[in-house]
Parts: C-alpha cells; sequence; structure tokens
C-alpha cells in the first residue's frame, strides 16, 4: 500500500530530489516460526487478536538510529495536526509502527518509548493509511518539494487558519464571477481580502482554531 503512495505526486518528487528516503519494513521478516507469525491471542480472553511484541522490537531496532522518533499509530495517541508535521518535519529520522487487529502489545509502546499518535477519532483496519497521511502532510513541507518559494506557508492551518477561496480562468462561469479585488491587480488589496476570507471562514467552519 505504502510503495504505491510513495511512487507518486510529491512523494515522488521529494525523494527524486533526495530531500526524502522512504523504507518500507515487513514484520513477518523478523518472525521465527514457518508461518510467519505477527500475531497471537490476548491474554485474559477477548475478541481479537494482538501483534506480538518481539517482530517489532526487531524490526524497528534494525534501523533505528540514535536520533530516530519512533510513532506507533493508534487511536488512542496524541492527535495528529499541522504543528505536529511541522515538528516532524525537522526531524532526521521517523520511524512509524503500523499496528493491526486487536492492537499492539503494551509493550512496545514501553520499551521503544513510542509515541502514540492518531489522525481522528475514528477505527481504520490498521495503520498503514494513518502513517501515510502523517508522511504526506510531513515531506510537502520539507524545503524545495513543493516548488514554489513559500509555498507551504499559504496553505490551510499554517497560522490556525483555513485557507482563503481560490478561483482561475474564466472569469464568470455559470452565473457565478471572480471577486473583483482579484481582478484588481492591486496586490495590498489582494492580500488584505484573502486574510480576511480565511478569518471568515475559520470564524464560520473551525471557530475552535481562533482560540478567542
Amino acid at each position: 500500500m505504502l510503495d504505491g503512495i510513495f511512487g507518486e505526486s510529491m512523494m515522488k518528487r521529494a525523494v527524486g530530489l533526495g530531500a526524502v528516503t522512504f523504507r518500507t519494513i515487513d514484520l513477518r521478516d523478523f518472525t521465527t516460526d514457518k508461518h510467519r507469525t505477527t500475531d497471537d491471542r490476548p491474554y485474559g480472553g477477548g475478541p481479537g487478536m494482538v501483534m506480538k511484541a518481539d517482530p517489532i522490537f526487531q524490526a524497528v531496532e534494525s534501523v533505528r538510529t540514535p536520533h530516530a522518533r519512533i510513532l506507533l499509530m493508534s487511536p488512542q495517541g496524541r492527535r495528529f495536526a499541522q504543528s505536529m508535521a511541522r515538528e516532524l518535519s525537522a526531524e532526521q529520522h521517523v520511524i512509524l509502527v503500523c499496528g493491526h487487529y486487536e492492537g499492539i502489545d503494551e509493550r512496545v509502546k514501553i520499551g521503544l518509548n513510542a509515541e502514540e499518535v492518531s489522525i481522528g477519532d475514528y477505527v481504520l483496519t490498521n495503520g498503514v493509511l494513518p502513517a501515510a497521511v502523517i508522511v504526506d502532510a510531513v515531506v510537502r513541507l520539507l524545503p524545495g518539494v513543493l516548488g514554489g518559494e513559500g509555498a507551504a506557508e499559504q496553505e490551510s492551518f499554517t497560522e490556525n487558519l483555513l485557507d482563503c477561496p481560490h478561483y482561475t480562468r474564466p472569469e464568470e462561469y455559470r452565473g457565478m464571477k471572480v471577486p473583483e479585488v482579484l481582478l484588481s491587480g492591486d496586490h495590498g488589496a489582494i492580500r488584505k481580502w484573502r486574510e480576511a476570507e480565511a478569518r471568515r471562514r475559520t470564524q464560520n467552519r473551525r471557530p475552535d482554531l481562533l482560540g478567542d
């Protein structure tokens, strides 16, 4: 799943620029039984299976560096946001551990000092898609990946605001016209309009971001 995502669009560009290196690891490569088992029944009973600690420890330790930051995909973790994406974009090495089944042996979090991270209050089949979301949000912040100077600073959530409306040609489409200020050529007025629209949109849709 991740190989496909990492080989397209901005992720592919980032690799080509040398801004990032991806490596995907199959936990089954670190098992010792003939069935390559990575899960087992939970102690205490209950539904579902639990990811075993040893294959995860072995996999992480095979690539871990002294400065690595280890993230464990978990609905119980810190809520991922743009501020955390900026944090991670300054790291030299990030390891993302993707869970599956009912959960992961608690000793993984404790023994590896892993940070639990959640992308939202819902349950997915496994941690691969959350990992892909985090990688995408982080990598596009790396210098040169988006191309235009300052491009990443002009997007939603950068200043705790949603983005302003955007328009392109034609000037009128099905009776809907581009705001006159955007056609004026007055860059100061355009900047003020965009700032006001971003704040208005945030106030209407996500007032929690404003904090006032």
